[in-house]
């Protein structure tokens, strides 16, 4: 009956409307379902939007983050729906679910494979974008914070409260918080203070019956899973309770950037043995791309050395000078500022106003592929040169690959503490994006990629070759979004993600959604087959 329901009927009623039976159509009984449910009318019209609303392609468009998936022939959802009310998730969960409909859950939009909102079987879209509150109670230094919120609107809120407190997440502002404290979230505070996730108290979750569950009511279990086991996966959490790290009045930031004239290739292997051992006051990372070289019409490579300081300057300088001099580290690399405004100058914008924090289209959309890896043993001087020169290819032109050292808080923590376990002995973590503007050449430039990622093999993790579920990567493996998924095949990419926390993950999914009605190329399957 199981399989009848979820696989065999909603494929024949998909047959039948196409072939123009007189069965009722399942979108169209989908939306009546969903119109009753909610029944205001006026609030119809600012909640569903079907393909023929003048206003659909602009909503759907609104946070599609990475412009490969918004093509003419990317598929697009049946509808979109922006619930307002509590209520309306509900219907949709319920509406979706009896009507042979994936349901697709998006907070920012900046799903780097598109999972959040789009599917090769019929799906609609529930886009969290008016779940957006952010509410900071400064003096118990905690935060309930939205889904469709951003990490520049909760840094925001934050700030317009309190100068000394601050919260460990990324530094891209446009990245929606839901995605982001459900994969787990490293930031610049991350070596200080560990995770986003490691911070999240509490959480109020709808189920795929459509159940309201806070903490208390979904067990630990599951609040284990969702603080880092991937979005998608066991429900539509609407809102997650924060708790917020002290940081001081002021830090320092700091860029001093070398090139292969300038031994970059040596400062960046010495970096390797140092960055993980520094003071957990100091984050540091690495970006790597191709720039113009000093010699007319000539390319070179780039290394950016960055860092941001819980202190002053004249505190760092003596430190960095001890523990790293290769750096040649000045005063004049360095910028005193707020914790909010760093985050703002590791994100690439200009530290005033703040306000730009709560603009969600101040940074450019491209088309883009991006890969992790995690490193445990330094690479030897070859093995660099060799990663540094194909980023002289011409492929290389748009792509990046940022590096932020681990260690600190993130070694005392143990890695079944949360889904996400690249904790202790990880050196650093390295992200590789490439870009590209015309989508023709999209075969191009994913093949450079992979060709940059193969090479890394000899000097990443493991058994497994680890990766960070929020920068998916459907090169790793991929669901069967329309039929069963095994735990073995599920495995190949769930086991890089999450490593021996994979096995609890679908033991959890298999509890609380054991139909897997939340469902996507990479979210954790239930042990069960139809």
């Amino acid at each position: 009956m199981k399989f009848l329901q979820f696989y065999v009927l909603p494929f024949l009623i998909v047959i039948l409307s196409l072939i123009g039976a007189t069965l009722a159509h399942p979108y169209g009984d989908f939306l009546h379902c969903l119109s009753l449910r909610i029944s205001n009318s006026s609030t119809i019209s600012k909640v569903i939007y079907t393909q023929n609303n003048p206003s659909y392609s602009s909503v759907l468009n609104a946070s599609i983050q990475n412009t490969r998936f918004s093509t003419p022939t990317t598929p697009k959802p049946y509808a979109i729906i922006t619930p307002r009310k509590t209520s309306h998730v509900q219907s949709t969960i319920y509406c979706s679910k009896n009507h042979g409909f994936q349901l697709r859950i998006r907070s920012g939009g900046h799903d780097v494979e598109g999972v959040s909102y789009v599917s090769q079987v019929p799906f609609v879209i529930l886009d969290l974008v008016n779940f957006r509150a952010v509410k900071v109670d400064a003096k118990n230094e905690v935060v309930w914070v939205q889904s469709g919120a951003t990490t520049g609107e909760l840094y925001y809120g934050i700030a317009s409260k309190t100068q000394t407190l601050g919260f460990p997440a990324g530094i891209c502002h446009t990245i929606g918080i839901g995605g982001h404290l459900s994969g787990g979230g490293f930031g610049i505070l991350g070596r200080k203070y560990g995770l986003a996730a490691d911070h999240i108290i509490d959480a109020k979750l709808i189920d795929a019956y459509g159940g309201i569950l806070n903490r208390k009511f979904m067990g630990e279990d599951l609040f284990w899973a969702i603080r880092g086991g991937g979005g998608n996966t066991f429900g539509v959490v609407l809102a997650w309770k924060i708790k917020l790290v002290p940081v001081p009045p002021v830090v320092t930031v700091f860029t001093v950037n070398k090139n292969l004239e300038q031994n970059a290739t040596k400062i960046f292997h010495r970096w390797q043995y140092i960055a993980h051992k520094l003071p957990n006051d100091l984050f540091t990372a690495v970006w790597i791309m191709k720039v113009n070289s000093s010699q007319v019409g000539k390319k070179t490579v780039q290394a950016g050395f960055r860092g941001m300081f819980l202190g002053g300057v004249d505190e760092l300088i003596p430190l960095i000078q001890q523990e790293f001099p290769e750096l040649g580290l000045a005063k004049e690399n360095c910028t005193q500022m707020s914790w909010v405004q760093s985050i703002l100058y590791f994100g690439g914008l200009p530290i005033q106003p703040v306000e730009i924090l709560l603009n969600r289209n101040a940074l450019p959309r491209s088309s883009l592929k991006a890969k992790t890896d995690f490193v445990k043993e330094p690479m030897p001087e070859t093995g660099i040169e060799g990663f540094m020169n194909m980023f002289l290819e011409e492929e290389a032109d748009f792509a990046i690959t940022m590096i932020e050292a681990f260690g600190g808080k993130m070694d005392g923590i143990q890695e079944n503490e949360l889904p996400y376990p690249h904790r202790a002995g990880i050196l650093f973590e390295s992200t590789y994006i490439v870009q590209w503007t015309n989508e023709e050449d999209a075969g191009t430039y994913i093949n450079w990629i992979r060709r940059l990622y193969s090479y890394m093999a000899s000097y990443v993790s493991k058994s497994p070759r680890e990766a960070y579920h929020n920068y998916k990567d459907l090169d790793l493996g991929t669901n069967n979004v329309n039929g069963y998924t095994s735990y073995e095949q599920a495995s190949v990419w769930g086991l890089k993600y999450f490593k021996n926390n994979f096995k609890r993950l679908v033991q959890i999914k298999t509890m609380i959604d054991p139909m897997n009605f939340f469902r996507n190329e990479q979210s954790v399957p239930p042990l069960w087959s139809p």
